[in-house]
């Protein structure tokens, strides 16, 4: 159901946006053509578009059960031929994004395995800074740095274009290492609770290997972000926009934007019911895999929280990158952002200027102190309300999990359009589309944390002592999901950046002369080559928001419970229940929950 809402909503956009279909798809077609209103009858004639949109979808889902997509409005073409070469070109390229990620994850990750295998739990992994930075590099940026300077000045490898294996690596390298630093640190943020449960303890007596070790914590932990990694898939095949546009890719992703820019309806609602479909397979696939992978524990009752409490997390990361980007704002905001000196024009950084100038001259320190009280502040907003979306309709799976594999489907980019159409565009706009999607992978972590903690021995037994549903949701549940969701969030809080960035990098958000940090990336790439501290100054403190993030996220940790002399307001069970339970036997060496 809400995927035909989203088929109808797409259908609809032309007369949603107010604009004269006619008029785009004549100018689409041909930029010089005049106007005229003979011109633009016969496009309405054409088209069919007198008959209104509901007749429109009708006779589209009617071809689509006959494996006809329609013909193209601009082009006039046959739209699924070329729909299904575009699905090939982004697998393709999600097939390589992914294995770049996995490898990313397994290098952010690859400390706290080592270290955990041979059994030093007391021992902290770092504190992430190359993982922050990584996670908050715009892809953009970097689909524009591998292509100007390994495939443009180096020549190792191509730039342009979609022929081969070869030109899979960059692009691969741009979508892949944000998406992995992500991954990687969720599973770094999971490791230490697996090596912690008694069949990680029993290992060291019993002799096992550490690589056996490690392989069993790996698979403990992998089925908790498998529904995230389903996510990440889709995200890495419809949400490739922009390095689409970058590297000139012929992927489902730029023909669903140019589409929707088109308002070339069939290629764009044929784009979108396949991104919805590839979601829907994706989502179904990844709860299949974690329920082979640990379903007999969750059946049985027989895991062990991997939410436990923790070491202080230290502070001193967070407050040197805290007290950088407060440096740079408190630098900035004296200065005027929107002062003209064309006698200036790209300079170096100088006393004067301490970052640099714009190709108008402008201060790009001003700009991006200026530019971050509506980006951050924004974001902090965006993803404040995701993760309270995200909990809520976490809690509630039944209602939530089709909603996820909907939304998630839809790129940001065509959220950005579907919202512009609707509410009109500004610098809200892109903060709208943004909070539509960004809740559905905290809703999905909360679903899986909530599956795999009611499964756990210590609820299974608070259960049968008396504890009602309510006690044990404010009580067990809540404290033992909020903190890696929260953590979660705060790891997104770079990504919801860079999505608010890269909508105004497409020309969907704030418009110039704004300093929005995303509309200073797209006015200075052109630049890049010859002043490069115009695009590398914004994306050094991206990524200084991102080591903020990331490391402050280390600090978000379960409450310590109480000492279990003095346990919870919690009732005793029944008197018949005592006088049936027998003597609990010794325990034997415990092995893994998920043999």
């Amino acid at each position: 159901m809400l995927a035909a809402s989203l088929v109808l909503g797409i259908g609809l956009l032309p007369w949603l946006s107010r604009t004269d279909p006619a008029l785009t798809v004549l100018k689409a077609r041909s930029a010089e053509r005049d106007p005229t209103p003979e011109a633009l009858a016969a496009v309405r004639d054409e088209l069919g578009l007198a008959d209104g949109p509901m007749r429109l979808l009708a006779r589209w889902l009617g071809g689509l059960l006959h494996a006809d997509a329609g013909r193209s409005w601009i082009s006039g073409t046959e739209v699924l031929p070329g729909a299904a070469q575009a699905l090939g070109v982004s697998l393709l390229l999600m097939a390589g994004s992914l294995a770049v990620a996995v490898g990313t994850a397994a290098a952010v990750c690859g400390r706290s395995l080592w270290l955990g295998s041979r059994r030093r739990l007391g021992a902290r992994a770092p504190g992430g800074t190359v993982t922050a930075v990584l996670a908050a590099l715009p892809e953009f940026l970097v689909a524009a740095v591998l292509a100007s300077v390994v495939g443009v000045q180096l020549g190792w490898l191509p730039a342009l274009g979609w022929y081969g294996p070869q030109w899979m690596v960059l692009p691969s390298l741009a979508l892949g290492l944000p998406a992995g630093a992500v991954l990687g640190r969720m599973l770094d943020d999971l490791l230490p609770g697996a090596f912690a449960e008694p069949w990680a303890l029993a290992t060291a007596a019993r002799g096992i290997p550490p690589g056996s070790v490690a392989r069993m914590a790996l698979r403990r932990c992998v089925p908790g972000l498998l529904p995230n990694l389903g996510l990440f898939v889709v995200g890495l095949t419809g949400g490739a926009v922009a390095v689409e546009q970058v590297f000139d890719i012929p992927g489902l992703g730029r023909l669903t934007l140019r589409a929707a820019l088109a308002q070339d309806l069939p290629v764009l609602q044929t784009g979108t019911l396949a991104l919805v479909l590839l979601a829907a397979t994706a989502g179904a696939l990844t709860r299949l895999a974690a329920r082979l992978l640990i379903g007999p524990a969750l059946r049985d009752g027989a895991l062990h929280s991997l939410h436990r409490p923790a070491p202080p997390a230290p502070r001193t990361l967070p407050l040197v990158y805290g007290v950088l980007l407060t440096a740079v704002i408190g630098l900035g905001l004296p200065r005027d952002p929107l002062t003209l000196d064309t006698g200036a024009r790209l300079q170096a950084p100088s006393w004067a200027h301490p970052f640099g100038t714009d190709a108008l001259g402008r201060d790009i320190l001003a700009r991006i102190a200026h530019g971050s009280l509506d980006t951050l502040g924004i974001a902090l907003a965006v993803s404040a309300t995701a993760l309270a979306t995200g909990i809520l309709l976490g809690l509630l799976p039944r209602l939530s999990g089709p909603v996820v594999d909907t939304v998630n489907a839809v790129p940001p980019v065509l959220a950005g359009l579907l919202v512009t159409a609707v509410a009109g565009g500004g610098a809200w706009t892109p903060a709208l589309a943004v909070a539509a999607v960004a809740w559905s992978p905290l809703a999905t972590h909360t679903t899986t944390l909530i599956q795999q903690e009611r499964a756990t021995t210590h609820l299974t037994a608070t259960r049968a002592l008396g504890a009602g549903p309510w006690y044990l949701l404010a009580h067990e549940l809540l404290p033992a999901v909020l903190p890696p969701v929260a953590r979660h969030a705060l790891l997104r809080l770079p990504g919801i950046a860079l999505s608010l960035a890269a909508l105004s990098f497409l020309g969907l958000g704030s418009q110039p002369p704004s300093p929005e940090w995303g509309l200073l990336l797209a006015e200075n790439q052109p630049y890049a080559e010859r002043a490069p501290w115009a695009v590398l100054a914004p994306a050094a403190v991206l990524a200084l928001l991102g080591a903020l993030a990331v490391t402050a996220a280390g600090g978000v940790r379960l409450p310590r419970r109480r000492s279990p002399a003095r346990p919870a307001r919690l009732p005793g069970p029944p008197a018949e229940v005592k006088q049936a339970m027998p003597t609990p036997p010794r325990t034997p060496v415990p092995t893994s929950p998920t043999d």
